[in-house]
């Protein structure tokens, strides 16, 4: 998820440095990946996440050698990444409420 949102802001830097550039550039802007393959990726790291969390916990549970700690961290990693994707999800949809409030 960390991923994910570290490459939606390079995406944006790239395309701010691209538009200071202006037309003196000769290089050709490179191509931002689609939002959509964006949230793909990150709601796919979260759930990864979300299953090393559930084997580390079955891991210490069953006495297979998981530490307690990396037990508590993978889990709060989770907890973690799944706050954020509900933030970014609530905040699309309060975006896209407004946008479907405007009057045109």
């Amino acid at each position: 998820m960390v991923a994910a949102m570290s490459a939606v802001t390079a995406a944006g830097n790239t395309s701010a440095a691209t538009a200071s550039a202006g037309s003196a550039s000769a290089e050709q802007p490179q191509q931002a990946a689609p939002f959509s393959d964006l949230l793909t990726n990150a709601v796919g790291q979260v759930s990864q996440l979300q299953q090393q969390a559930r084997a580390a916990v079955e891991g210490l549970m069953t006495g297979s050698g998981v530490d307690v700690h990396e037990a508590i961290i993978a889990e709060q990693k989770a907890e973690m990444a799944f706050e954020l994707a509900l933030s970014v999800r609530n905040k699309a949809v309060e975006a896209y409420q407004q946008v479907m409030g405007m009057q045109f």
